[in-house]
This record gives structure tokens, sequence and C-alpha cells, in this order.
């Protein structure tokens, strides 16, 4: 079993990652927190495998919010439910709200943990691959508008992530190869040596190590810079034309990883419009390799529209991630106009 620390400027994060880590749910929450309830946020995939194993693990009263699984449910009028259920339960600010579940049900929570009485304790339990090595740690939380993507947020670090490498052989392949984007992206922005191990036969052999290795770089990159303003920016390779994607497909289309594999490709396509070396190919065999798809299926149009919305564009450029060589991100900025010239000749 691994143990990280993540200092945020308020908070310090306890990070545990192992086979069979879940079992210790409530020995770790009961080392980090004195809460006289439990609130848990889960979703209807989730909710059927692992709620009442939770629940069990404590002895206090937890109360719960099973929420629709999916993007599309990542609203402010599901954060409002959260709410409600939370008011009915009697949270204070002394109390505990777990989220079990993929990135969507950890973002809503985490929103909804930040915003509710203006901050209650939160502890992260990812059940997905794409939850344990990104979306989990590092306190960025959020819900979509009709507009965009993750519009809305919070910086708000969990005190306790809880990634148990076990359950990830229950998930359907789909949703373990959706993860396997994160995976991807962390080869390709700081450590080759995981695209290496991924490209092993029998790599869910060392998922432990591969899933520490990614929340390791992830934790380096945001204790340097929490709020996103400069080097966290380089953990959004493949997110801008990702997240664009995913809105053009109406958040039901395209999964998160799926978004972020062609966004990937797309990026480095733009590098090598740029000068750059061209990695676009051996991005999209990595990607493929997981059956994960490389092109995109919308109009440019359509997706430079959406990047108009993005959090990262300024006044008349956005900031892209680009890669040169794999294991070295670098961050560009490129003026909307020629942004716009270059989609269209993709």
């Amino acid at each position: 079993m691994y143990h990280l620390s993540l200092q945020g400027a308020a908070t310090l994060s306890d990070i545990y990652i192992g086979a069979g880590v879940f079992e210790q749910a409530a020995k770790r929450v009961a080392e980090k927190f004195k809460p006289t309830r439990i609130h848990v946020v889960t979703d209807s995939n989730v909710a059927p495998l692992y709620l009442d194993r939770l629940c069990a693990e404590f002895s206090l009263n937890i109360t719960t919010t099973v929420l629709p699984a999916g993007e599309q449910y990542k609203t402010l009028d599901t954060v409002a439910g959260i709410y409600a259920d939370l008011s009915a339960a009697g949270l204070t600010r002394s109390d505990l709200v777990i989220a079990l579940g993929g990135g969507v049900v950890g973002d809503i929570t985490g929103f909804a943990a930040a915003t509710y009485l203006r901050g209650i304790s939160l502890c992260q339990i990812p059940t997905t691959l794409l939850a344990q090595v990104d979306s989990s740690v590092g306190g960025k939380t959020g819900v979509d508008l009709p507009q965009g993507k993750n519009l809305v947020g919070a910086f708000y670090q969990p005190e306790l992530v809880l990634i148990d490498t076990d359950i990830l052989s229950t998930l359907p392949r789909r949703i373990f190869c959706d993860g396997m984007a994160e995976v991807i992206k962390y080869g390709c922005i700081s450590n080759p040596a995981i695209l290496e191990l991924t490209a092993q036969p029998d790599f869910r052999g060392n998922l432990e190590q591969i899933v520490y290795e990614c929340v390791r770089i992830k934790r380096d990159v945001v204790q340097q810079d929490e709020r996103d303003t400069g080097l966290r920016m380089i953990l959004n390779f493949g997110h801008t034309i990702g997240h664009a994607a995913e809105k053009a497909g109406h958040f039901t289309e395209l999964s998160h990883g799926q978004a972020v594999a062609i966004g990937m490709v797309q990026a480095a396509k733009l590098g090598a419009a740029l000068g750059e070396a061209d990695l676009s190919g051996q991005i999209a065999s990595l990607c493929q390799a997981h059956d994960l798809p490389t092109e995109l299926p919308y109009p440019a149009e359509d997706i430079y529209a959406a990047l108009l919305r993005d959090k990262k564009r300024t006044a008349d450029a956005i900031n892209f991630i680009l890669v040169h060589p794999l294991g070295k991100a670098v961050i560009h900025k490129i003026p909307l106009e020629q942004l716009h010239q270059l989609l269209a000749a993709q």
C-alpha cells in the first residue's frame, strides 16, 4: 500500500492507494475525522455494488444520496438535491461527506461539500480508474452548464482519499479503458515509463504502481499550483478539445475518457501544425490499444464554438497544452483566429 500527502493552502489530504483499502474506510475515517454523522453520495451504478459494504463498516448512522449515473446529471439541479438531503440528514460543519463513485460523483459531491454550510469535510472513495488516477485528487470540483463543461466549481481539497485498486477488477472493459486515457495523459506530460508499463500484455498486474505514479505526478503538480494558474495547466493535456467534444455531443455521446483521447491526438496535430514534431500517430496508437477513439466526430466549427467558452480562454487566445517530446508538456497560447484556422485545416 502507498500513502501520499498533498499539502494544499488550507487542507492536508491523506491519500491511500492499494489493494483492500476499501475495507479500511472506517479505520482511516476515524484517524482523520470525528463526525457524528456521515452522508454518502453515490450513483445508481455503484450503489448496488459498494454502498451497503461501505455503510456496514461504520457504527454511525449513515445517510445516503443515490444519483442517476451519467455526465448529463452533473448539473446544479443535482447539487440542489444533495443540499436537500444534507439538510434533511442534519449535517453540520463537524460532520463528513463521502463521495463513493467515479469522476462525476466525485466532482458533484466535492462541489456540494465545498459550498454547503460554506464547507463540510470531504472524503473521496473513487471506484473507476479515471477517478482513481485523476479526478479524486487535487481538489477540483464542479458541475456542467449547458454552455460548457465544469464552468461552475470550486477548489476544495478532500481531506482523505481512499483508492482501492481491487475495485478496478469489477469495472466493465469500456469503463476501464475510459480511465486509460488519463493514464496515457500522465505518461505523455511527465513520465513515459507509464506508457511502457501500460504497453505490457500483463500491465493490469502493475495497476497499483501505475495508479500510484499518476497520483504522485498530480500531487507534485498541485502542490506547486493548487489554483491552476500556471504549472497545473499541464494536467489539461487533451482536455481543451476534449471538453469541447463532450459539449458538442451534449455530454451523452462521448465519455470523458473518450473525449480526452481524441483531444490528446488533436492537440498533437496542432503541435505539428505549429512546427513541433508530429506525435499524433504515436499517441493515437497508445489510445487505440485501449479501445479509445482518436478522431473528432464533430465539425470543426462546432468544436471552435465550444472552445470559445473554455475556462482557459483569455480575451483573444486559449492556453493549449502541447507535448514535445513525450514526457514534457508546455503551455502554448494560441490566438483565437489562428486556432480557428488550424482546426479548419485538420
